[in-house]
């Protein structure tokens, strides 16, 4: 049985989203990065980068969240329609984009605008237009289009998904009126009810919620070469 190493955020969601709409079995193995579990020896044999998302597929180790959906994606022929090589190539493309793009800028905005100490005037705006700039770019993608890839529902919908549910907390309450095209395919994922069983994963367990100093501790060890 597959072990997913989970936490409630954007990342680990998107696996479990596979994982429910496959019908794999799994266990969800809770790490609370708000507690440090992240840096524990036991869970970075499994991901040296010390970061939610990983799985044991049996005695077999996969890390980062778009290499898991690759990896479970091809191993059970699920959700990846590469027929061609268009598809091949639109595939590699968008998943790269939320790799390097979508989640990097969203987590980032996030961290400057809630969490970073001022002055950080030039950070949140740096931040706050990649994000916006990236989302416009799917906005645009998703025009008249029910999927981001192949018009068929697959692992590009479900990475992409894990940050789409953080719109309104990335770019604000109002973000969604200027999305109406990503509001209408997040709101397609967000009927189907392996999306709704994935969302209620953070319900089994008692999560730490608060960011206090012990917690920043352990999400932005950066912090301690600045005495913070």
């Amino acid at each position: 049985m597959i072990k997913l190493f989970y936490h409630p955020s954007p990342n680990p969601l998107k696996v479990a989203l596979f994982l429910e709409e496959a019908h794999l079995p799994y266990e969800m193995i809770p790490v609370d990065t708000r507690k440090g579990q992240q840096h524990a020896p036991e869970f970075l044999k499994i991901n040296p980068n010390a970061k939610t998302p990983a799985i044991l597929d049996g005695d077999i180790p996969v890390f980062d969240s778009n290499a898991i959906l690759l990896y479970l994606a091809a191993k059970h022929q699920l959700f990846l329609p590469v027929e061609n090589d268009q598809n091949k190539a639109q595939i590699a493309s968008w998943l790269m984009f939320i790799a390097t793009g979508i989640g990097p800028y969203c987590g980032q905005a996030v961290h400057f605008k809630r969490f970073a100490p001022e002055p950080k005037e030039y950070a949140v705006n740096r931040y706050d237009f990649e994000a916006w700039r990236h989302w416009n770019i799917i906005e645009a993608h998703l025009k008249g289009k029910a999927w981001m890839v192949a018009d068929t529902y697959s692992i590009i919908d479900m990475s992409l998904w894990g940050w789409a549910r953080m719109i309104p907390v990335i770019l604000g309450d109002d973000a969604w009126d200027k999305l109406p095209n990503t509001k209408r395919w997040i709101d397609s994922i967000n009927a189907r009810p392996a999306a709704q069983r994935a969302e209620a994963l953070k319900t089994q367990h008692e999560f730490t919620i608060a960011v206090d100093d012990a917690a920043k501790r352990h999400l932005f060890p950066s912090n301690a070469r600045l005495g913070l």
